[in-house]
């Protein structure tokens, strides 16, 4: 098996590679490593390489794992990918720098009360159903607009747009949908892009990336 520093290095070839086809500057696209199901020894050889930036889908098993890590590694940003539950407003405050899945008006209001409460103020993206899917998290496309004004109008800096497309179908046509109601609600930040898709999403504009499997197992 590879080690985290070559894989990591892989990956940012990737990203310059598809960036430079784009006529984009890769130091536009930030890189997250999804920890998720991985252990503390997994996560500090990545930390080691050099990563920074890492994301986990759920709190309670973020809060078990990464106030030591933090403790130890104080340089890095923990993301927030995973669908988020007001009741866990508080503590994803508290533990997460950034949170890549806002996508309704009483979850920014949980958000906002505890980050008040705390005086910490996470960014966030606003996270769009792309693909219309019942069993997914993400605000309806048509409340986009009204959502990213209430993040706006709120103490929370807004750094995007989310989305996680449909699965086992191509997933460009929803990056581009994405980028086009980023440009419509003018906002610049694009969280979409995995380990499958990543070059395929920095070339439609991607800002950060999410990459699992690619930078764990490769």
């Amino acid at each position: 098996m590879s080690s985290a520093a070559e894989r990591l290095r892989i990956i940012h070839d990737g990203i310059a590679a598809a960036a430079r086809l784009a006529r984009r500057d890769p130091a536009e696209v930030q890189l997250i490593a999804v920890s998720k199901g991985r252990s503390t020894e997994e996560i500090e050889g990545l930390i080691e390489a050099g990563q920074r930036d890492f994301g986990e889908n759920r709190v309670q098993e973020a809060l078990g794992k990464w106030p030591e890590l933090l403790a130890r590694h104080p340089d890095v940003r923990l993301h927030e990918i995973g669908r988020l539950q007001s009741n866990k407003a508080a503590e994803a405050v508290k533990l997460f720098d950034v949170i890549h899945s806002l996508d309704r008006a009483s979850l920014l209001d949980a958000l906002v009360k505890e980050s008040e409460k705390a005086r910490r103020f996470p960014t966030v993206y606003v996270q769009v159903n792309i693909g219309a899917e019942e069993q997914k998290g993400g605000c309806p496309i048509d409340e986009v607009g009204s959502l990213v004004e209430a993040v706006r109008a709120s103490p929370l800096p807004l750094a995007g747009l989310m989305c996680i497309p449909p699965v086992d179908v191509e997933p460009a046509p929803y990056f581009a949908l994405l980028a086009k109601l980023a440009r419509r609600h003018d906002v610049t930040g694009l969280s979409m892009g995995m380990s499958a898709d990543y070059k395929e999403a920095v070339m439609l504009g991607a800002t950060a990336v999410r990459l699992g499997t690619a930078l764990f197992e490769a």
